[in-house]
């Protein structure tokens, strides 16, 4: 299993080739490509290769698929016995990323696995009546 950690959005996540992630939102194009360079950790089949803070050319390739909202959050305040209340809804700005490769120093050590169109699609079967 072949992971990396990255800093994105002013976070720090576990990333896998294959998968998609929600994060803080990045200023860039739907479908547009996106690459994470501040790679803090590359874990390639037990080979660990830890940075100090970042290793150098490490990158992550990442597709963008959208972006969204995320689930509504209810702040609510209140004193007791003052008649204070006060409550406030937010709701996150997120963009979703679709993770394509690994790579260090341009040599890619993951990439997710392609479906082809035509691969998935089921054969048509013809019925013959009667």
């Amino acid at each position: 299993m072949t992971y990396a950690i990255v800093e994105a959005s002013g976070t720090q996540i576990k990333v896998q080739p294959g998968y998609f992630y929600d994060l803080n939102r990045l200023h860039v194009d739907e479908e547009g490509n996106y690459t994470f360079d501040k790679v803090l950790l590359i874990n390639n089949d037990g080979e660990v290769t830890v940075g100090q803070p970042y290793i150098e050319g490490a990158t992550v390739q990442g597709t963008i698929q959208r972006h969204l909202r995320g689930r509504k959050v209810i702040v609510y305040k209140m004193r007791p016995k003052k008649n204070y209340r006060k409550k406030r809804g937010h709701r996150q700005e997120l963009t979703r990323v679709m993770i394509n490769s690994i790579s260090v120093n341009g040599s890619v050590i993951a990439e997710a696995e392609s479906t082809d169109a035509e691969a998935v699609t089921p054969e048509v079967v013809e019925t013959v009546s009667e």
